[in-house]
């Protein structure tokens, strides 16, 4: 009887143990988990893509890139607007301490604008297509007033606040002058930090900048005749060229960061969160950009 009660509890507890492992592994399936690398060497490739609202996963694989032994050089590919600052000035900061440690190569896709220029420029060097759409050198500010329609609907909106300036650009009451000095003092301040910016990695005179940062784009050719990116060609140029400045032989081999799977978690999570952050921003209130505004993609 004591044997049968052995086995039995050593059954149970073998079955345990299957579904705790089964349970694991399928938590981690469901929240996503990074993929293992490989240890042969290489070029690392990074991409940024679309409007720069959040550096948290970029700056993890930049970082990642700097930390690992097996990648000799990084391609940061971008195809971005541009977004917000913040988001924007922690990735330039990822980039900037990558490239003191590794080459970095920047290749452009068809935008890499106003935020997306400002990641770019620590890099030894930065390649655009010909029609690469880039420069946008600026800060902008979109502010709505809805006071006319709730009139119509017969709504009214109070504030209570503890300063003067603590309800700017509030869409539920008049955008006065003082509010247009205050704001327009902080966009004037960011924006010239963009351009100092500019001009120490790229090694150009202030003025220089100054004279082309009034919030322009240029195409790719025009960008290497005013020296805001170095050479012109593909992805694979700037791989090649990653490849010959770490001194790799041959073809390099590309190395990507670990990815999440973006399932359940991301799915139903951060993508909606993506969505629900982009209708804030551009309608609920305000915020200040480096973002290439009203150009969702050139076509000859």
């Amino acid at each position: 009887m004591q044997k049968r009660y052995i086995v039995i509890g050593a059954v149970v507890v073998t079955v345990l143990m299957v579904l705790l492992v089964a349970s694991i592994q399928i938590a981690r399936f469901l929240l996503g988990e990074e993929a293992t690398a490989g240890s042969s060497e290489g070029v690392g490739y990074v991409e940024v893509k679309g409007p720069i609202l959040d550096a948290e996963d970029t700056v993890k694989q930049l970082n990642d890139m700097r930390k690992r032994t097996n990648v000799k050089a990084v391609v940061l590919r971008i195809d971005s607007p541009g977004g917000v600052i913040g988001p924007s000035q922690e990735i330039y900061d990822a980039v900037k301490k990558l490239a003191k440690t590794k080459k970095v190569v920047v290749s452009m896709g068809s935008v890499a604008a106003s935020g997306g220029y400002h990641i770019a420029i620590p890099a030894a060097v930065i390649y655009a297509n010909p029609g690469t759409v880039t420069g946008s050198i600026g800060v902008i500010m979109k502010l709505s007033n809805i006071e006319g329609l709730m009139d119509k609907v017969g709504m009214k909106a109070f504030s209570l606040k503890s300063g003067k300036f603590k309800d700017t650009g509030s869409p539920i009451r008049p955008f006065t002058e003082e509010d247009r000095v205050v704001l327009q003092g902080v966009i004037d301040n960011l924006h010239a930090q963009f351009v100092k910016v500019v001009a120490a990695e790229r090694k150009l005179p202030l003025e220089e900048v100054i004279k082309i940062a009034d919030g322009r784009v240029y195409t790719g050719e025009q960008a290497l005749s005013l020296k805001l990116i170095d050479r012109l060609g593909t992805l694979q140029d700037a791989v090649e060229e990653a490849g010959r400045l770490a001194g790799i032989k041959g073809e390099p081999k590309l190395i990507e960061p670990p990815r999440k799977r973006r399932l359940l978690r991301d799915l139903l999570v951060g993508e909606l969160a993506g969505i629900l952050g982009e209708a804030i921003r551009k309608d609920g209130g305000f915020s200040m950009n480096y973002e290439l505004d009203g150009v969702g993609g050139v076509r000859p």
